[in-house]
C-alpha cells in the first residue's frame, strides 16, 4: 500500500513538472512565433490605404512607383521622421483630442482636403451627393463633408469647432455664401456651435467687404479668416492668406510623381494653353513667342473665349503639356495668382510667373514689396519671376543650354518644395485653429 501511494505521488509530481515546462515553453516561445504574423497584419493595414492613394492618379503617368527624392535622401527622411515623431509625442502627451469638422461648400475645399491634407473621400465618385473623409493631424481630428446634399439644416451638427469653406468670388456666390454664414450664426447663438473659421475664395479684385460684418473683430462670430489672393486685410493674427491651388472644379487630379516625370527628356521648352484676351499681356506673350520662332519649341494652344469646364480630351492635353514641358508660362489674368502655377508644380514644370499687380484692391506695393503672391514668395517658391514678357527670349535661350542632369535637379527641387509647401500649410492651419479655438475656450 505504501509503495502504491509512493508511486502515485511520484507520478503526480512528474506530471506537474511536465505541465510547468509546457506552459513555460508557450509563454516564452509561443509569443515570439506569433509576433511576425501580428506585424504582417499591421503592415497590411497601412499598405492598403497607401495603395488606394496611389491609385487616385494614373491618368498620364502610368503605374510607375517611384520615390521622388531617391535613395540618397532616405537617411535624411528617416531622421526627419524620427524628429517629427519625438516633437509630436511631446506636444500631444497629456493633452485631449481636438475635433474639427470642415464643411466644403466651394471647390477649393477639395484642394485643401485632397492635396494639402492628403485626405481620402468616400465615395470616390466626384458626382456623389454626399462625400466625407477623416484625417488626423497631430492631436487634431478632422472630419470633412462636401457635396450638394450638404445643405443648411439638413445634416447633424455634433461638433463644437467648424471650418466653413466658401466661394465669394462673384455676386451670385456671395449670396449663397451669406446664407451659410447666417445659418452658422444661428448655431453659434443657440450654442450648438462654439467656434467658426472660414476659408474664402475671395474676389479677384479683393473686394470682399461683404464678409466684414461677420468677422469677430467687427462684432461678428467668425474668429479666423483664411482668404485667397493678396488681400490688404491679411495680418497673420486673425486673417491669413490661403493658396488658390489647382482647378479642382475642372477635376484636376492629385498627381503622384513618377520616375519618368523626373528623368525623361521633355520635348518642349515651355507651354501655354489658355484664353487670349485682346490687348492683354497674354497677347503680347504670344506675339513674342512668334517673333523668334520659339513658338515651335513650345506647346502653345490659344483660345479666344474662356471655358469654365474641361472635356476629358482637353484635360488630358493640358496635363500632357505640363508633363512634357520644362517651363510653364503663367501670364496674369484678372489676378496675378492662377491655377496654372500650382498645376505646373504638380508636374515638375517650372512656372514662369508674370510678377505684376493687377487692377483692384489687392496688395499694396508701396508697403509690401513682395506683393503680389505674398504667400508663395514668403515660402521661397523656386519660380522664375518676370516683370515683362520681353524677358522671355533670354530665358528660353538659357534654357536651351541646360543639360538633362541640370533639369532633373531643378525638377527634383521644385517637387520637393511643393510637397514641403503643402505640408507646411497643413501644420500652420492646424496650429492656428488649435491656438485660437482652445485659447478662446479657456477665456
Amino acid at each position: 500500500m505504501r509503495l502504491t501511494r509512493k508511486r502515485l505521488c511520484s507520478f503526480l509530481i512528474a506530471l506537474y513538472c511536465l505541465f510547468s515546462l509546457y506552459a513555460a515553453y508557450h509563454v516564452f516561445f509561443g509569443r515570439r512565433r506569433r509576433a511576425p504574423a501580428a506585424s504582417s497584419r499591421g503592415l497590411r493595414k497601412w499598405v492598403a490605404p497607401a495603395r488606394e492613394r496611389r491609385g487616385r492618379e494614373q491618368s498620364t503617368l502610368g503605374s510607375e512607383e517611384w520615390n521622388p527624392w531617391e535613395g540618397d535622401e532616405k537617411n535624411e527622411q528617416q531622421h526627419r521622421f524620427k524628429t517629427s515623431l519625438q516633437i509630436l509625442n511631446k506636444s500631444t502627451k497629456g493633452k485631449t483630442d481636438f475635433h474639427v469638422q470642415i464643411w466644403g461648400k466651394a471647390a477649393i475645399g477639395l484642394y485643401l482636403w485632397e492635396h494639402i491634407f492628403e485626405g481620402l473621400l468616400d465615395p470616390t465618385d466626384v458626382t456623389a451627393q454626399w462625400r466625407e473623409g477623416n484625417s488626423v493631424v497631430g492631436r487634431t481630428h478632422y472630419s470633412f463633408i462636401t457635396g450638394p446634399a450638404v445643405v443648411p439644416g439638413y445634416f447633424p451638427v455634433d461638433v463644437n469647432n467648424v471650418v466653413l469653406i466658401l466661394n465669394g468670388r462673384e455676386k451670385a456666390k456671395v449670396f449663397y455664401a451669406t446664407q451659410w454664414l447666417l445659418y452658422a450664426q444661428n448655431l453659434v447663438q443657440t450654442q450648438k456651435l462654439q467656434h467658426l473659421a472660414v476659408v474664402l475664395l475671395g474676389n479677384e479684385h479683393c473686394h470682399n467687404e461683404w464678409i466684414s460684418q461677420f468677422l469677430k473683430r467687427n462684432g461678428g462670430f467668425v474668429e479666423l479668416l483664411f482668404i485667397i489672393y493678396d488681400s490688404p486685410w491679411i495680418n497673420d493674427m486673425d486673417i491669413f492668406q490661403w493658396p488658390l491651388g489647382v482647378a479642382t472644379y475642372r477635376n484636376f487630379p492629385v498627381v503622384e510623381a513618377s520616375w519618368s516625370m523626373l528623368h525623361n527628356e521633355r520635348p518642349y521648352l515651355c507651354n501655354f494653353l489658355g484664353t487670349i484676351y485682346e490687348n492683354s499681356s497674354r497677347q503680347a506673350l504670344i506675339n513674342i513667342l512668334k517673333q523668334d520662332g520659339n513658338a515651335k519649341l513650345c506647346w502653345v494652344s490659344a483660345r479666344e473665349q474662356w471655358q469654365p469646364q474641361e472635356t476629358n480630351e482637353s484635360l488630358k492635353n493640358y496635363q500632357d503639356a505640363l508633363l512634357q514641358s520644362d517651363l510653364t508660362l503663367c501670364p496674369v489674368g484678372v489676378n496675378t495668382e492662377c491655377y496654372r502655377i500650382y498645376e505646373a508644380c504638380s508636374y515638375g514644370s517650372v512656372p514662369v510667373v508674370e510678377d505684376i499687380m493687377t487692377a483692384g484692391s489687392c496688395g499694396n506695393t508701396s508697403i509690401n514689396h513682395n506683393a503680389p503672391l505674398q504667400l508663395l514668395k514668403s515660402m521661397d517658391a523656386p519660380f522664375i519671376f518676370i516683370k515683362n514678357w520681353n524677358e522671355l527670349p533670354a530665358i528660353l535661350e538659357k534654357e536651351k543650354t541646360l543639360i538633362l542632369q541640370e533639369k532633373i535637379q531643378r525638377r527634383k527641387m521644385l517637387l520637393h518644395w511643393y510637397q514641403h509647401f503643402k505640408t507646411e500649410l497643413k501644420m500652420r492651419f492646424t496650429n492656428i485653429l488649435e491656438s485660437s479655438f482652445l485659447m478662446n475656450n479657456k477665456g
